[in-house]
């Protein structure tokens, strides 16, 4: 047989459910013990007052008699003396909470010597000085009752004992606290079908964000990067949805930028060995000779297929971390004098002008050598293939909160708005005939912004000036960066 297991809402509800019965059977005890326990107390004060007025009564009764004669055997005295207490106090006093106790209807023969008074819950007893009985039940003297001395003349002449109250003995009383509990426990029955009812569809409310995300999860891990989640809320679980939402279109993005790497290295190994194979095939049918002119073609063609698995290598390592960075104070100024340096005659043979203009005299930084000098390579080299001839790179830079900023500014052609958000993409270049002739692998500044990204830095495209694409590339100064080597 199969177990029930309660899910996530039955659990909440469970929960909530059993801490209101929790709390109402708790309530239900104290109002309890607080009402009998004030019922008792109210019962003790009533008598207190009416033992303090009898005796009194009976320390007048006694200066006008002299001696207690009077009241040897006489119930009567002391009944009518009790309701005449009853008769003032009926005006502008409140009744005890609940059934008033039964009224006497005569003296000595209405109320035994067993039975108490009027207004009375308890038996009590009246004695001397010489603690002898002179009203009361043939029971013995309480040696624990309340007493109440009887005084004259500043002496004790005698007492009024009244039997200790520990419980409700009368049967008026004990029908209301028997009604009074009835009803407590009918107000704890109604409190808990009310609770039922309150806290399932609370229980349902509160637990149908955190549905829709299981829900959405599960799509997720089924490959539907395209589902999304309600994120309705402002509280945690409106943010785990948002958040859930980025991870899936990041997912879904993920996804197409790994198709499209797929699909664009086939695109660029194809081309080559497509150019090696034609080559070989015409060579072996005797089309083309085998010449010093064909071996330089072929071997071209083997470069630019090395080219590309370097480059590939290099942004698969960079994109880990796995480039190895042997960082250290340099001056970046200097490096970046060498690298344009060393391409001046590249970019003259191309009719390009390669000028550098506005640098510091130095900008000292933490990083590694070899590879911000494959940055600076890597970016002229990009300006000095898509520059048109007769244009020109300007190299700027300038000192700004705690960071240098170098700008590679080129002339035209440029690019549209939509192309230059693209651009740090992987084999993304900016001829849709994607011709290797004129541009490189594609790779070149995915390969730039994950060695500036290593250096803590930044890297941002715009549109240059001159017509072209401008490249700014930030990283913090010596001071500001916090060396991990």
């Amino acid at each position: 047989m199969k177990l029930w297991r309660p899910g996530i809402t039955g659990k909440l509800f469970l929960a909530i459910f059993a801490t209101c019965i929790m709390l109402l059977v708790t309530m239900h005890w104290a109002v309890r013990i607080s009402f009998e326990r004030g019922f008792i107390d109210y019962i003790k004060h009533g008598n207190e007052q009416r033992l303090k007025m009898l005796s009194d009564a009976l320390a007048d009764q006694y200066t006008l008699q002299g001696n207690w004669r009077f009241l040897r055997n006489n119930d009567r005295f002391v009944f009518q003396i009790l309701r005449s207490f009853e008769h003032e106090n009926d005006d502008d006093r409140p009744p005890p909470p609940g059934p008033r106790p039964e009224r006497g209807r005569g003296a000595g023969s209405d109320h035994g010597p067993g039975m108490p008074p009027p207004g009375w819950r308890t038996q009590f007893w009246v004695v001397d000085q010489d603690q002898k009985v002179l009203v009361g039940p043939r029971a013995p003297v309480p040696s624990d009752g309340t007493r109440r001395a009887i005084t004259v003349e500043g002496k004790a002449v005698g007492w009024v004992i009244a039997s200790p109250i520990e419980r409700l003995t009368r049967n008026t009383d004990i029908n209301f606290d028997r009604q009074q509990k009835r009803t407590s426990w009918l107000i704890v029955g109604l409190a808990t079908i009310l609770a039922a009812l309150a806290t399932f569809p609370l229980a349902r409310g509160l637990l149908a964000p955190v549905k829709r995300l299981v829900e959405g999860t599960h799509q997720l891990a089924a490959g539907n990067f395209a589902t999304r989640v309600d994120a309705t809320g402002q509280d945690e679980l409106g943010r785990l949805a948002q958040d859930f939402n980025q991870l899936a279109s990041t997912l879904e993005k993920n996804r197409q930028m790994r198709r499209d790497f797929m699909a664009d290295i086939s695109h660029e190994l194809r081309t080559p060995l497509a150019v090696l194979r034609g080559e070989l095939e015409a060579i072996q049918d005797g089309v083309r000779r085998f010449t010093p002119e064909s071996v330089n073609s072929l071997q071209a063609e083997v470069a630019t297929l090395t080219k590309l698995v370097d480059d590939l290598h290099q942004l698969s390592m960079s994109d880990e971390g796995a480039l190895a960075y042997q960082k250290e104070p340099l001056d970046l100024v200097n490096l970046l004098e060498v690298a344009a340096g060393a391409f001046r005659q590249r970019f003259a043979d191309h009719g390009l002008n390669l000028r550098l203009s506005s640098l510091p005299e130095q900008a000292n930084i933490f990083g590694d050598a070899n590879r911000l000098m494959q940055l600076f390579n890597n970016l002229l080299e990009n300006s000095l293939r898509y520059t048109d001839s007769g244009g020109e790179l300007l190299i700027s830079g300038r000192q700004q909160d705690g960071t240098i900023r170098l700008t590679f500014a080129d002339s035209a052609p440029g690019v549209t708005d939509q192309q230059l958000e693209l651009l740090c993409e992987r084999f993304y270049r900016a001829e849709a005939s994607r011709n290797r002739a004129s541009g490189g692998s594609g790779l070149g500044l995915a390969i730039c912004q994950n060695i500036v990204n290593a250096h803590g830095g930044t890297l941002s495209v715009a549109h240059s000036p001159a017509g072209g694409v401008s490249i700014t590339v930030a990283l913090p100064l010596e001071r500001d960066l916090t060396r991990e080597i």
